[in-house]
């Protein structure tokens, strides 16, 4: 079965088998920032904005997608949010950074005056298991000063 999706902002085709899930069709075909980890739709590793929103790419069969605009961390302008999480110290092996930057990014696009709680419920379904939240959180707070600043 063929598909087209727009992935990044580059109109693509992919041959699909079966039930095959976005997920492994993103990283057959180069896509390696998107993380495969528990592959139940509940770590956040293999997030993507799918038409605008995040999901989890582990949970969405690919044929169900097909003419749908796909968006991986490299497909957004992020750099700023990866800095404010280095800057405090809420990167360390990486695995789950494009989940989380995804995240993040999609909070703060639609919420910028998000509060703590807004935050906490937005990351809830990444786990990272080097840094503990705290950091993470500080990460995200110090990117939604800058990004005010920069408007």
């Amino acid at each position: 079965m063929e598909i087209r999706l727009t992935v990044n902002g580059k109109p693509s085709v992919f041959n699909i088998k079966g039930k095959e899930t976005l997920l492994h069709v993103l990283r057959e075909n180069g896509f390696k920032e998107v993380k495969a980890g528990c592959e139940e739709g509940l770590c956040g590793s293999c997030l993507v904005l799918l038409d605008g929103k995040p999901v989890n790419s582990c949970q969405v069969l690919a044929g169900s997608v097909d003419g749908a605009d796909v968006k991986t961390v490299k497909g957004i302008d992020a750099d700023w949010i990866v800095q404010a999480l280095a800057d405090t110290g809420g990167v360390q092996c990486g695995f789950c950074t494009p989940g989380f930057v995804i995240s993040i990014y999609y909070l703060l696009k639609t919420m910028p005056d998000a509060n703590e709680e807004d935050i906490k419920k937005a990351l809830d379904g990444n786990l990272c298991r080097c840094t503990g939240y705290v950091k993470i959180l500080e990460g995200v707070r110090i990117a939604m000063e800058r990004m005010k600043k920069n408007v």
